[in-house]
């Protein structure tokens, strides 16, 4: 299938994804201040920020994490304030679907909320990444059980218009070296598929292993990102965009 098109203006959705995942089909998730968006602090910890972020674009991305909550950003071009801690940094890259080989899978089944404190159990064993107790809401997540037990899983996490993002793949380390995770990428990118959109995915420069995976499953290089975590200054409370703008009325 084809990828869809950049957006007017010769933006393409990807090089933001967060961005135009909440102004886009997650819309309904987005708590805004000022030009950031983000999600709820239980859903995921994406934060969107502009390109040349201000300081009043920190101040109000502050303000909605709180002081001592983290900020965190992908594809980001300035370095946060010199008094924000970062705590977690990392080159990455951005892979997109272009031929993988997608198809249902007998054994997967379909994750719920009701599902979410196993799902969580098994996120603490194998660290695929960020995933908290709303992250299923996102979208679709699928996952294989043996004797009863939640063994596998993979699931949609952003969601830009025409796109969506596989994330949470995992396997406990009692069925690794079966192909599950394998499996399941594959059954999430034919759901995807089925909605007429077109699967990506992201994941550490560095963990080679892994991005090798993908490219023999069909997904290719789109471009190279970074991973930014950090965390607003513990007792401050900056001002937001309105005092800003207040402040600079008045003087």
């Amino acid at each position: 299938m084809s990828a869809p098109q950049p957006r007017a203006g010769g933006a393409h959705p990807l090089d933001d994804p967060v961005g135009a995942s909440l102004t886009g089909p997650h819309a309904h998730f987005a708590e805004r201040r000022g030009r950031i968006l983000r999600y709820p602090a239980d859903v995921t910890p994406w934060v969107a920020v502009p390109d040349r972020p201000e300081a009043a674009d920190w101040a109000d991305a502050a303000a909605l994490a709180g002081p001592g909550g983290a900020v965190t950003i992908t594809a980001f071009r300035e370095p946060p304030p010199d008094d924000w801690e970062t705590t977690f940094h990392a080159e990455g890259v951005q892979l997109v679907d272009t031929g993988v080989a997608a198809a249902p899978d007998p054994e997967a089944v379909r994750l719920g909320p009701a599902d979410v404190p196993e799902m969580l159990d098994l996120v603490a064993r194998t660290r695929p990444g960020p995933f908290l107790p709303r992250t299923v809401e996102l979208g679709t997540y699928l996952g294989i059980r043996r004797e009863g037990a939640l063994v596998a899983m993979a699931g949609e996490r952003l969601h830009p218009p025409g796109w969506s993002e596989i994330s949470g793949v995992c396997t406990d380390e009692s069925v690794r070296g079966q192909g599950l995770a394998t499996r399941l990428l594959l059954a999430v990118s034919h759901e995807i598929r089925e909605r007429g959109e077109t699967p990506f995915l992201h994941a550490a420069a560095a963990n080679t292993h892994a991005v090798g995976l993908y490219e023999s499953l069909g997904f290719a290089l789109r471009r190279r990102t970074s991973f930014l975590s950090a965390l607003v200054p513990d007792g401050k409370r900056p001002r937001t965009t309105a005092e800003t703008a207040g402040a600079a009325a008045r003087s």
